[in-house]
Formats: C-alpha cells, sequence, structure tokens
C-alpha cells in the first residue's frame, strides 16, 4: 500500500527540518512530499539543500491551494492513502501507522486525529476552542455527524477522497468544509485520540484579526457545501 504525507509549508524555515525528520525517525513506511507555497523565507533554500521531495509553488495559493496540490499529488502518483502534516510541528508523526491502520481495518473514506478526545497534549486557545466547539456542534447539526475536531489538519484519506479533493477543495480554512463535503457524499469519517504540540516557530494564517471573518466565513461555508448539488 502506497502512503503519502502532504506537507503545507509557508515561511516554515524554523519547523521544517524537525517536521521531517521527526517524519524519517517514525513514519518509514510513508513517502512525503513538502508543498512549499511561495514561501519568502529560507524554506525553499532548507529543503533543497537538504534534498528534500518538494514542489514549489510559484505563487501563494493558501493553505487551500497547497493542501489540493498534495492530493493532486497523491492521485496522479497513484497513492492509496493520503495524510496531511503541518510543516508547524504541530501534528505528531508517531500516530500515522494508528491512523492508517484505523482506517483500513474499518474500511473509512477519512480518519481525523482530535486532540479532543482524550484531551491530552496541546488544547489550542480558549477563543480557538470556542469555535471549534461552534463547527463540531454545526457539522452534527447539518450531517448527523460528531465531529470532537474539525479544525484538525491531521487528517488521512483513502482513494476516494483523494480523487474529491483533487478536484474541488475549499480555499481559506478548509478542514470544517471540506469535513462536509465528505460527509454529505455518504462517505464514511472517523476521529482517534492523538497529541497534538504547541508550534514552536513562524506565524499561523489565523490571527486574532481574522477570527471574526474566519467564524462568518467558514459558517456561510459550511452550510453552502451541505446544500449545494454535487
Amino acid at each position: 500500500m502506497k502512503r503519502l504525507i502532504i506537507i503545507p509549508a509557508f515561511n516554515e524555515e524554523s519547523n521544517i527540518e524537525k517536521t521531517v525528520t521527526a517524519i524519517q525517525q517514525t513514519a518509514q513506511d510513508f513517502d512525503y512530499v513538502i508543498i512549499n507555497d511561495c514561501s519568502g523565507d529560507r524554506t525553499r533554500e532548507i529543503c533543497e539543500r537538504n534534498g528534500y521531495n518538494i514542489v514549489n509553488l510559484p505563487i501563494n495559493l493558501g493553505i487551500g491551494g497547497a493542501v489540493q496540490t498534495g492530493y493532486k499529488y497523491a492521485y496522479q502518483h497513484n497513492y492509496d492513502v493520503a495524510v496531511q502534516v503541518d510543516g508547524d510541528g504541530q501534528h505528531d508523526p508517531e500516530f500515522l501507522n494508528l491512523m492508517a491502520t484505523h482506517l483500513m481495518d474499518n474500511h473509512l473514506d477519512m480518519v481525523i486525529g482530535s486532540r479532543f478526545i482524550e484531551k491530552k497534549g496541546f488544547q489550542s486557545s480558549k477563543a480557538r476552542r470556542i469555535g471549534i466547539i461552534f463547527f463540531s456542534w454545526l457539522i452534527k447539526l447539518l450531517t448527523g455527524k460528531r465531529i470532537t475536531d474539525p479544525t484538525s489538519g491531521l487528517r488521512m484519506v483513502g482513494r476516494n477522497v483523494m480523487a474529491l479533493f483533487a478536484i474541488d477543495y475549499p480555499r481559506d480554512y478548509p478542514e470544517p468544509e471540506s469535513v462536509v463535503a465528505v460527509l454529505r457524499r455518504n462517505m464514511k469519517v472517523e476521529e482517534i485520540p492523538v497529541i497534538m504540540h504547541e508550534r514552536e516557530g513562524g506565524v499561523s494564517s489565523i490571527s486574532l484579526k481574522k477570527s471574526v471573518y474566519y467564524m462568518v466565513k467558514v459558517t456561510l461555508a459550511i452550510i453552502i457545501e451541505r446544500i449545494r448539488k454535487y
């Protein structure tokens, strides 16, 4: 079974080496590809100096475009499983084999790594946890499925979801909206408990100023995704 780790990276010069090293040490059964989203720092230089497998985007596409590029890569290179691991070091690759086993043994389409099942490790800020609880409630209302960590970027998918995301993937803050896209097609999604780490360097894409925009935009996007035709 061919397995690919998609690493979206934008200005992750302080984290990318540690992220790849952790993957090489704990997830040897996986290939990886770094999607460098036109970083303005030394991310590209560090990756090329170390001989990492990297795709350099000529313009900044944002997190959605970078991740979708990874799904296109995975689908076109005939991978059976693809998983997003952010380049900021928050996602622990130690859980990837467990996620893959759960995905295959239970014939699932998506497995989400949730930090809120066992409530261990970094639990995000209080303000973001409020938003996460809201999105969890909204997704349950619209789909009937409770997702405890709808903003988690640590998601593993099979070929069906890979094909869907390679064609159609949200641009901004894509995690909650893309989960709804999968659920409304009656695909099987489950969560497993994982431990996440606090970002050690770099800057999050969601600042305090963007929080209100984030809540409104994602709420509307989730509702539209739920009601639109395939």
